[in-house]
């Protein structure tokens, strides 16, 4: 028997009034993009913004979004345009300093510091590719899409992807030997 997805179950609850039902969405996605903005370059603040105007964005879909759509693709579809519409307000660039630039995910407790180093070094890593393969990266690597959602979140074709994942992990890995974070993998 198929589980039914409870993005989708709240979706349609949603699209006929039920604001409770997109509470849930919120509440399972919140961190999710929020996280998704930090790594793209996004500081605390804007990361926030960015986030909220997603969930508005979404909420204002909500009687549009076709089940048959994966809702990891269509979220993600809507928090891109919210990225690239801020980048256009602010003259494609996104204030972000150094030392907020760290991952947000909290390490293994048995990971020890050296985990904090190396999320601080990766993260400097990504801020210094370009924003395409960053977006890329943040999409696979951390949100889980796999290539044709992110395809479809880019509008750019499968192949384009492909390259652009193989350059950034070439870079990233360059950057990060070069630093002395280590290797990736």
């Amino acid at each position: 028997m198929q589980e039914i997805d409870p993005d989708l179950l709240d979706m349609q609850a949603a699209a006929a009034g039920d604001a409770e039902a997109f509470g849930g969405i919120v509440g399972r996605h919140q961190l999710r993009l929020f996280n998704f903005f930090r790594k793209m370059g996004a500081n605390i603040e804007t990361a926030e913004d960015l986030t909220q105007e997603t969930f508005l964005r979404l909420y204002r879909w909500r009687e549009r979004y076709h089940h048959g759509a994966s809702f990891k693709t269509f979220l993600f579809t809507l928090a891109r345009h919210a990225w690239v519409d801020s980048l256009r307000k602010r003259g494609r660039t996104v204030s972000t300093t150094a030392d907020e630039e760290i991952f947000l995910h909290v390490p293994h407790p048995e990971s020890g510091s050296g985990a904090a180093e190396l999320r601080m070094d990766m993260q400097q890593a990504l801020n210094a590719i370009s924003e395409a393969h960053r977006e890329v990266v943040a999409l696979h690597v951390y949100e889980g899409l796999n290539y044709q959602e992110i395809s479809t979140v880019l509008s750019i074709p499968q192949g384009t992807v492909k390259s652009r994942m193989f350059n950034a992990l070439r870079q990233l890995r360059e950057i990060l030997e070069k630093s002395g974070g280590g290797g990736m993998g």
